[in-house]
């Protein structure tokens, strides 16, 4: 057997198979065997079996030797290729797609070489553990290689962001008026108080953050990184680099890092402008901005939802904690009035991209942000109601050291009106924000109120919304101020004047504008009465003493009076008439001075006070012509109607240069 003669060891073989073949045809004959023949035959095929598993395991052994022989020239032809780039300095994809598909390719074809040696469980002393060795630092030297890929066309392929087609603009010298330019209590025009446009509405726009046409090449690159387990160096890639880009997004809509306590030191005009510019840029960043990130996560890691769920959320953190942190700034700083309007505005954002927010991130990697975002808006909210009645407390305790010139309407009730006129474009987030700060209306009930008013006023009381209610409390403690500062005028007219004009005011404001659907038309008709009143008491102060000299009781020497019998005093008659004109014209030298800003209002009173003053004059000349002398008729009744025309005026004029000798 141990021959290397072929020949013989045919012929050997051939005897072999014809002794086996003789065998063969013994069994089939001779159907009992003997227990000696039975043990020979089962050694015979117990030697035969062992000798075939000899020969498959040569083979097997053969074969397993070609194929790991072709595993490490698969292998050690793409370790060439890999190092090939790692040569060069330019980058795969910079060279055409078809040389980053190539790689990608060969990438991939590893990953699965080494999956099936992994199968194979090699020793650790082995060939194919050696060749395993070999295959993982080729994956891991194209996994460092795609990784910087990767970021590279992240970053080299972004699309600018252009705000200016979302019409944002920075609003820092926008030139627009409004009461957050102004300290509380300034003397502000019925126009100076706007609220600023902001748009609301859930409308989201997805723009294109990364050049569409390397997307699917990111994707595929992301796919071959978690397949080969480096999910972990893929995800923290996308998440600096888009980290990044989001910093950038705020820098273009000029948000600035500031802490907390840069905010509280900022000065309010400086204050102002930052928070109407983050106003609106909340707004564009979350609607556009985030909005298309979170696309672009899902296009890229779309095949595992949590892992663009894990990565948006990451990469978005830092910026929405850097919006949050000015917004807790603002609400933990002071009250001021002027700061509620502003502040209002960021309320609304807030409430307005909740639903977005509450989308963007809806399960646990969101979790962080979807609280913070909330408690930042409820805090925001607790800033506007606080702020709010502070403004109400801030009316009721300002103090003026002197009258207010001319009795006009003063700059706290134009404030407070033209204030309040803008609040109640926040009606909704008001009355959500005040419905759980209950407050009596009409506190402060002025006890010369008309008794069927009042009624009105009582019914009213349970249909008045939250806001209603505020407000007019709120009303009855600027009434109540202005009655303090009138006491501040020595004519018991000008007071009256004062009062009127304010009460007025506030009247035709809440008439004229939404305010009456929320004060309720019984408050307006309240305020019609009072200032009605109080146009009364100024002229029966100014002109009731005045108009008694022009009565004939006591001219007469017999006691009677009118035209009746006995004689009539021309001495006490001349100076009758010459304590009328003394008097008219010290009211004309006053009154001139005075004010009634309201051009009808004025027209009427001096409608009223000609029927009365100057139909009086007439009459009582007429009535006595034939007893006084032209000379001491020193004005005419077409005089003094012309010179009430000049009362009111807010410049004081004097009668003498216009006496008649």
């Amino acid at each position: 057997m141990g021959s290397c003669n072929p020949m013989m060891e045919a012929l050997e073989e051939e005897k072999l198979i014809a002794a086996a073949r003789l065998i063969l045809r013994e069994l089939e004959s001779n159907k009992k065997l003997s227990t000696k023949a039975v043990r020979i035959l089962e050694d015979l095929g117990a030697r035969l079996s062992a000798m075939g598993k000899v020969t498959a395991s040569k083979d097997e052994e053969e074969d397993g030797n070609e194929e790991l022989s072709d595993m490490k020239g698969r292998i050690d032809s793409i370790r060439d290729k890999v190092m090939t780039w790692e040569v060069g300095q330019s980058m795969i994809w910079d060279s055409g797609p078809d040389e980053g598909k190539e790689y990608l390719q060969a990438v991939d074809e590893v990953r699965r070489l080494i999956e099936r040696l992994e199968g194979l469980n090699p020793s650790k002393n082995s060939e194919e553990h050696e060749v395993l060795r070999k295959a993982n630092d080729v994956l891991q030297t194209s996994m460092a290689r795609i990784e910087e890929e990767f970021k590279h066309m992240l970053v080299h392929n972004r699309q600018n962001f252009e705000p200016e087609r979302f019409s944002f603009r920075s609003t820092e010298d926008d030139g627009l008026d409004d009461s957050s330019r102004f300290s509380f209590g300034d003397d502000l025009g019925d126009d100076s108080i706007h609220r600023d446009s902001i748009s609301r509405g859930s409308e989201v726009f997805i723009m294109d953050l990364v050049n569409p046409s390397v997307v699917p090449d990111l994707k595929n690159i992301a796919k071959l990184m978690f397949d080969s387990n480096y999910n972990k160096e893929c995800s923290q890639a996308f998440i600096s680099v888009r980290k990044d880009a989001l910093d950038d997004c705020l820098y273009i809509l000029e948000v600035e890092k500031t802490s907390i306590e840069d905010v509280l030191k900022m000065e309010w005009a400086t204050l102002n402008s930052k928070i109407r510019r983050w106003t609106k840029a909340l707004k564009v960043f979350v609607r556009i901005y985030l909005a298309s990130e979170k696309s672009l996560c899902e296009q890229i890691f779309g095949l595992s939802e949590s892992v663009a769920s894990f990565c948006f959320a990451e990469s978005s953190k830092a910026s929405i904690l850097q919006l949050l942190n000015f917004a807790e700034a603002i609400a933990v700083g002071t009250h001021q009035p002027e700061k509620l309007l502003r502040i209002l505005d960021m309320y609304e954002v807030l409430v307005d991209l909740t639903p977005d927010i509450e989308s963007f991130y809806p399960d646990e990697y969101g979790s962080y942000l979807r609280t913070e975002f909330q408690d930042v808006l409820t805090r925001v909210g607790d800033c506007v109601t606080l702020t709010f009645l502070d403004f109400k407390n801030a009316v009721g305790s300002n103090v003026s050291n002197a009258a207010f010139p001319g009795g006009g309407i003063h700059h706290l009730t134009r404030y407070v009106m033209n204030y309040i006129r803008t609040l109640i474009e926040y009606s909704y987030s008001l009355n959500t924000l005040l419905k759980d700060h209950g407050e009596d209306q009409d506190s402060s009930s002025s006890p010369d109120t008309s008794p069927a008013v009042e009624d009105d006023s009582i019914n009213e009381n349970s249909s008045l919304s939250p806001l209603g209610r505020h407000f007019r409390s709120l009303m009855s403690i600027l009434e109540s101020n202005l009655e303090e500062k009138s006491r501040l005028y020595r004519e018991e007219a000008l007071r009256h004047l004062f009062l009127m004009n304010n009460i007025h005011y506030m009247a035709e404001k809440a008439k004229g504008s939404e305010l009456r659907t929320v004060l309720g038309d019984n408050w307006i008709r309240k305020h019609n009465w009072k200032f009605q009143q109080h146009a009364m008491g100024y002229e029966r102060s100014t002109w009731s003493s005045i108009l008694n000299l022009l009565r004939d009781e006591g001219l007469y020497h017999s006691g009677n009076s009118g035209s009746g019998s006995g004689s009539i005093s021309k001495t006490l008659l001349k100076d009758r008439l010459q304590g009328f004109y003394t008097a008219f014209e010290e009211i004309y030298k006053s009154q001139t001075g005075w004010s009634i800003p309201n051009s009808q209002l004025c027209e009427d009173l001096r409608i009223s006070m000609s029927l009365k003053v100057i139909q009086a004059y007439r009459t009582f000349v007429g009535r006595h012509a034939n007893n006084i002398s032209e000379k001491y008729i020193r004005y005419s009744a077409d005089d003094l109607e012309n010179y009430l025309l000049d009362l009111f005026e807010g410049s004081p004029r004097s009668l003498h240069s216009f006496h008649r000798k």
